[in-house]
């Protein structure tokens, strides 16, 4: 029988009493899409915005009804035109990739590191032509991208920096939190994440410029420049990605537990790394120097050299064992049909197939092989995300593992 976990759940009475007046006040929303007082939202929009700066250590923090709106205002705030390529790793969210083809930019395909599965700066190089214009890296699973090679990448050929901590809101690089150490990066308020609003993200950058658009694009641009009358912006094409008062007088109560959330994720893996390092190959989550991790999934890598068995055998054994959570493989973005056929315009294939196409993107099967084998073959997830574990818990996870390795005679 599989062991029932108790389920993450990180809002309480506060958030309660929080959404509740916001009810009682009938002022659910105050945006109004043109420039205004209420263009930047209404009262717990801007607190939530003034909170999450200052938590952050960040210019500007800007709200969104969800993270893929983030993206989307991220991809278009940089100055995408159509035609040009941004490098992200297959190994994320399709809103990634999306958000990408949204300003009619070409996504391009690297490969991810095998101990981090954080995009691979080695194969970005190799991925570059004259069109790229900015690297989308993710802090995949809770483990920030390696900042330090990316930077020194877009400093050479003078491109932009765009960063997902969806899943890592509170891990570091050295003393500075690994979301707010790019060009304009951010993170997801989705309701499995460490902390959530229901649905909602949050954008930071620290540059007026980016800010500026990025407040445009949230609410409803083409309309807003002609009444603003300030400033040379043009043609740029805005949406309605606000988040309400109530969601935001949530998050305010939220963030104040987000490092604590993420302690605790942290304490709990560690603890499952401790009580799994003896097991023959297992490869269990690595985290490099100056760096933290948030701990969204605990990531397993089976040696396959060392094992004899298939990852969906061992995976049958653990759950036989009544441990809930684990799944194989993760995803490759460039491997969906979407990206394979080319359906989204038919038989004619997506608009970048014209004479806008560089002829170095290629989604054929090979083009990230890191992330291919890791999916197929030897990658389990356990989605600790899901879940508010007990020492209990944790004990008995690490009991499954050890009594299927002697059982399986895995030396």
């Amino acid at each position: 029988m599989i062991r029932k976990f108790k389920n993450y759940n990180p809002i309480g009475n506060k958030e309660l009493q929080a959404a509740t007046k916001v009810i009682k006040s009938g002022k659910l929303s105050y945006f109004l899409g043109t420039y205004s007082k209420e263009f930047y939202g209404g009262p717990k929009v801007r607190e939530f915005e003034r909170k999450c700066k200052s938590f952050f250590n960040v210019k500007h923090a800007i709200t969104v009804n969800s993270w893929t709106s983030g993206l989307v205002c991220a991809v278009g705030a940089i100055d995408i035109n159509p035609g040009d390529e941004i490098i992200l790793p297959p190994w994320t969210m399709s809103a990634c990739a999306s958000a990408i083809l949204n300003w009619n930019a070409i996504p391009v395909f690297a490969d991810i590191e095998k101990e981090t599965y954080n995009i691979d700066p080695k194969d970005i190089i190799k991925k570059i032509s004259k069109k790229t214009k900015a690297i989308m890296a993710i802090d995949i699973f809770g483990h920030p991208c390696n900042l330090v090679e990316l930077r020194k990448i877009c400093r050479k050929y003078n491109l932009k920096l765009i960063t997902d901590s969806a899943q890592a809101p509170y891990s570091f690089y050295r003393n500075k939190i690994a979301a707010t150490i790019s060009d304009v990066g951010g993170i997801s308020l989705n309701y499995h994440k460490h902390i959530h609003t229901g649905e909602g993200g949050v954008i930071f950058t620290n540059s007026d410029k980016i800010a500026k658009k990025l407040n445009l694009i949230r609410n409803h641009a083409e309309g807003v420049i002609k009444s603003k009358n300030k400033n040379t912006l043009s043609n740029l094409i805005g949406y309605n990605f606000r988040l309400g008062e109530i969601e935001s007088a949530i998050g305010i109560e939220q963030l104040k537990k987000l490092k604590k959330e993420v302690k605790k994720k942290q304490k709990i893996c560690n603890q499952l790394t401790n009580g799994l390092s003896g097991l023959s190959g297992l490869i269990l989550p690595k985290i490099n120097k100056d760096f933290t991790h948030s701990f969204y999934v605990y990531g397993i890598n089976l040696d396959l050299n060392k094992l004899k068995y298939s990852r969906e055998f061992i995976l049958k054994k653990l759950k036989s064992k009544g441990v809930p959570g684990l799944s194989p493989g993760y995803t490759c973005l460039h491997l969906l049909p979407m990206f394979q056929k080319k359906i989204a315009y038919g038989n004619k294939g997506f608009p970048w197939n014209s004479n806008i196409y560089s002829g170095k993107v290629s989604y054929k099967i090979g083009t990230c092989p890191n992330a291919e084998f890791l999916h197929k073959k030897s990658f389990i997830k356990f989605e600790v995300c899901l879940f508010d574990l007990s020492q209990e818990d944790i004990k008995f996870i690490i009991k499954a593992f050890k009594v299927v390795w002697k059982d399986l005679e895995i030396i």
